[in-house]
């Protein structure tokens, strides 16, 4: 695909209902687009991060029997409620449905990353441990989902299975005491490639200038 950064930037979503389920993703263009996050910033240059690919069949069948454990009941809870102007408020339901359809087939996707990143935060940490920890990582899955985007590829950002972390780790045989995992991510081609920028709450109601 010919995108430029802007492009990229700007019309990478959350693909959930235009994953396409039957067109296989090959090995070698999950390892590039990993290749390409890896060249993220991380905290202390540690590089504590690592990627579970999974796409066998039965073994991806088991991580979305976790992921429907806990996505069911939070999908089943009241939605967020905005003002009617509001942008947000325009794409609750699609989103919801979208959320649910992803939920329904999570199963069918062609491979599932899972990145994760050394160590374990032990309970209550100062926020400042805990943003530089997850700075480690969070910005190198990002761009995991931008090269994705520039290859035709899409994802969702989904951190709903974590709730059974340990099961998945038992699953998939990751040290659950000294690796911790950072989200569940369906990968597959797309069904099109006409995404366009979301609409967003504008930057100037967003944005504090030298105070709140």
């Amino acid at each position: 695909m010919e995108l430029s950064a802007y492009e990229v930037l700007t019309t990478t979503r959350s693909v959930r209902k235009r994953l396409d389920l039957n067109r296989p993703v090959s090995r070698e263009i999950i390892t590039e687009c990993l290749e390409i996050a890896l060249q993220a910033p991380t905290g202390g240059n540690t590089q504590g991060w690592h990627w579970v690919v999974v796409t066998e069949e039965s073994t991806k069948a088991a991580l979305a029997d976790i992921y429907r454990t806990y996505a069911e009941p939070y999908l089943a809870s009241p939605a967020p409620t905005y003002e009617p102007t509001d942008s947000r408020a325009e794409r609750a339901d699609a989103v919801r449905s979208s959320a649910s359809y992803l939920t329904e087939h999570f199963h069918e996707v062609p491979a599932m990353v899972i990145p994760c990143i050394d160590g374990r935060l032990p309970e209550q940490v100062p926020n400042f441990i805990a943003a530089s920890y997850y700075g480690g990582i969070l910005p190198a899955v990002w761009s995991f989902m931008l090269a994705l985007r520039s290859k035709g590829l899409g994802s969702a950002w989904t951190t709903l299975h974590l709730p059974g972390e340990r099961d998945a780790a038992d699953l998939l045989g990751i040290p659950f005491d000294q690796v911790t995992q950072v989200g569940l991510f369906p990968v597959a081609y797309t069904i099109g490639n006409d995404f366009r920028p979301a609409k967003r709450l504008p930057a100037a109601e967003v944005t504090h200038w030298e105070q709140w």
